[in-house]
């Protein structure tokens, strides 16, 4: 899968997501991670990017040409028009349910704002998804389309050894994920649940369930209920 990021600070991009097991997937050539840097497409001599609003009002806001330009050149390099997302408090929230579907595409192109946003008329030329990460506002894109990469590209087959991990993590089916434990089996005078030491696959199967059951009521009562409306259909 081969992920493109159209942003002013293409270097906060790659020390962001080139490390870890992100880092270790680029290298492996289960994804790609390119990020463009719009202010290499500005007509301006001054490489400038930004202009005042009309109207009035504070800040800056970055102009379409740029923007347009770094868009086709991306484009150019995938060969087809493909899902561009553009990052702003104003869209639709980011969710596991949405990184599955997104992990699907074999590119995606992300836009991050700056300033005081984007000229609205390359929004409308450009971009097919809307997305936020939360109902509040951030500096700029940058860190909202990491957040985002990280989450889709860890449903990439072959970006975690373990097949398993995504597939039992939270909100996987609508809950949280059970309790976890490691060595040593005392640690504090608190003893890892006897049924993990049990060997016994399908009562310790039976327990996470539950276990994650009574964590998603207690603590995410609104997917619970999501769950629950689902066990009985």
């Amino acid at each position: 899968m081969n992920f493109y990021i159209m942003t002013l600070f293409p270097e906060m991009i790659m020390q962001g997501l080139n490390t870890s097991i992100l880092g270790r997937a680029i290298e492996r050539g289960n994804i790609s991670v390119n990020a463009v840097n719009i202010r290499d497409y500005t007509t301006d001599k001054h490489g400038k990017v930004d202009d005042y609003t009309y109207g009035g009002g504070a800040g800056m806001l970055m102009q379409a040409q740029p923007v347009y330009d770094a868009y086709l050149a991306v484009q150019k390099m995938i060969g087809e028009r493909t899902r561009v997302i553009y990052v702003t408090p104003q869209g639709k929230t980011f969710s596991q349910e949405m990184a599955k579907e997104l992990a699907g595409e074999d590119n995606l192109v992300f836009l991050c704002g700056h300033y005081e946003g984007i000229d609205e008329r390359v929004l409308e030329e450009i971009v097919t998804d809307y997305v936020s990460i939360g109902d509040y506002v951030l500096t700029g894109g940058e860190l909202p389309a990491m957040v985002m990469i990280d989450a889709i590209a860890r449903l990439v087959p072959g970006v975690l050894h373990n097949d398993e991990s995504a597939a039992t993590e939270s909100f996987h089916n609508d809950l949280l994920e059970y309790p976890q434990y490691s060595r040593p089996e005392v640690w504090r005078d608190k003893r890892v649940p006897e049924i993990l030491l049990s060997g016994n696959h399908a009562k310790v199967d039976e327990w996470r369930l539950e276990q994650s059951i009574e964590r998603t009521k207690r603590l995410r009562p609104d997917l619970y209920e999501k769950w629950e409306k689902r066990q009985i259909k």
